[in-house]
């Protein structure tokens, strides 16, 4: 299309309105040239070329003849990577700014009326048709990659074992009343309805030949404990229905089976690196939680390792207590390996490595599962690194390799103690007469020395001395004394003074 007004591109916000109606936008621009594509195969190949930021051939040769023509005239282009190209092979000048995002817009909107000589309807089935091919190549997309598939059969392998749980544990309880010993010498639970299948009554154990069931050793166990064994008698008919239970839990478990291989190839085919990181079942139920392998894509490695714990999650962010450290993941198998102290590093640590392996599963060309392996090599020499720093010493600097101490045997020869074997309670024996009186002696000793310490003891408060107390004999001699000196000194006389 070749611009005639281009005045009125320079308005770029109103640019729309001269786009409203196809005779408005005939005064606009004009039609150069039109080459139709063969099919939708070579409509594609142009579309994926342009996408991609490449010359086509078609595109090459219409530019060619252009530029044989109107080589002065500059050439508008949608995608600035395109630009650079023409103008690097072609040496013609090429446009791009939002003057030209809007004109194209424009244009789009009117295609029909600037393009004599094209239906309406066969218009619309091409941009149709051009538009779900566009789509496959974005996404890579291909019938034989369709993880439906792996949702449904892993949704039905989990309805499967919830199914034969309740028949095998219903199958035990019901043939329990005629037999119940049975039950506690086969724990397989398959071997189990195979032989209550083939026998039927216990009383044909002893005539039955079920070799080719059961070891020799549990059946002479199985013969022996049909002959006294306390269940109850039943009839015909209930062991006939115990019977065809038995055939259905034989069915189920080996569609079972068959259904499991179906799921490791489908897995294999459509998630290889992921299968090899986690396993088809862990890889299976990471799909299906997400919806799509396309979906589980764009999720983060850190979305990847709590898949499966979201209602953990928000119940740890509203009580404000530890958030969970997996979800589905914790049932992979290097999880499973690592020890409780190392399960939040290594799960971690898988699920950054399963993110990159799902994106390169999904959008990646290559079919092969060597990034897996790689991956799944790191991881496992991480965890040996986890597992062996709790066993060894670190020495020296921590550039410096790890030490151990060289072991030495030493024997020590310990004698037992039998003195902790005795149960009994001990019981005190009676002390003699001169071990008790012994001790009270030596306390009444030591309490008159206190006594007699504290009577010649003077204690000394503010400086001053305290007195002893007298006692009554002191006292009386005193007084004694008193009166004879009074007796003895003369009385002199008293004389008055005026």
């Amino acid at each position: 299309l070749q611009v005639l007004n281009e005045k009125k591109l320079q308005e770029v916000d109103s640019l729309w309105k001269e786009f409203e109606t196809p005779e408005k936008a005939n005064k606009i621009v004009k039609l150069k040239h039109f080459e139709k594509f063969q099919d939708t195969t070579e409509a594609l190949a142009a579309s994926t070329a342009l996408v991609e930021g490449k010359l086509s051939k078609n595109l090459k040769k219409i530019l060619k003849k252009i530029v044989a023509k109107d080589a002065h005239e500059q050439l508008a282009v949608a995608d600035a990577k395109l630009g650079g190209v023409i103008k690097e092979k072609l040496n013609l000048s090429c446009i791009h700014s939002p003057m030209v995002t809007e004109l194209m817009r424009g244009i789009r909107s009117q295609i029909e009326g600037l393009i004599t000589g094209l239906p309406s309807r066969e218009m619309a089935a091409m941009c149709l048709g051009l538009a779900h091919s566009l789509s496959r190549y974005k996404l890579k997309f291909s019938p034989d990659k369709v993880d439906t598939m792996i949702i449904q059969a892993i949704s039905l392998l989990d309805d499967l074992d919830k199914e034969l749980n309740n028949y095998i544990m219903r199958c035990r309880e019901w043939y329990g009343w005629h037999f119940p010993e049975l039950g506690k010498i086969i724990t397989d639970n398959l071997t189990y309805c195979k032989c209550v299948r083939k026998v039927g009554d216990r009383s044909n154990f002893a005539s039955s030949d079920v070799s080719d069931i059961l070891p020799e050793e549990i059946e002479e166990d199985v013969k022996a404990a049909a002959e006294i064994s306390m269940g109850t008698e039943v009839s015909e008919e209930d062991i006939n229905n115990i019977i065809h239970l038995c055939d259905q839990v034989i069915e189920i478990s080996e569609y079972r089976t068959q259904l499991y291989d179906y799921l490791k190839n489908r897995m294999m085919a459509i998630a290889p690196n992921l299968t090899v990181m986690v396993g088809e079942l862990v890889g299976a139920r990471l799909i299906a939680h997400a919806g799509s392998l396309l979906n589980l894509a764009k999720h983060p490695a850190s979305t990847v390792q709590l898949l499966g714990a979201e209602k953990a999650l928000f119940r740890a962010l509203k009580t404000k207590r530890d958030t969970p450290k997996f979800g589905l993941i914790y049932h992979a198998s290097l999880v499973g390996q690592s020890n409780t102290k190392n399960k939040g590093k290594i799960s971690r640590m898988l699920a950054a490595k399963t993110a990159l392996t799902i994106r390169y599963d999904a959008l990646g060309e290559n079919t092969s599962a060597e990034m897996g392996a790689e991956n799944r090599l790191k991881v496992e020499t991480r965890l040996r690194l986890l597992e062996e720093r709790g066993i060894r010493r670190i020495s020296g600097t921590g550039k410096a390799l790890a030490k151990t101490d060289k072991y030495q045997n030493k024997s020590e020869v310990k004698v037992f103690d039998p003195s902790g074997d005795s149960t009994l309670p001990v019981v005190s024996k009676k002390r003699k007469i001169q071990e008790v009186d012994e001790p009270n002696a030596e306390v009444a000793v030591k309490a008159k020395k206190f006594k007699a310490e504290m009577k010649e003891g003077t204690a000394v408060e503010d400086g001053e001395p305290v007195k002893k107390k007298k006692k009554k004999k002191d006292k009386e001699k005193q007084a004694e004394e008193e009166e004879v000196l009074s007796e003895e000194l003369p009385i002199s006389p008293v004389i008055e003074v005026r």
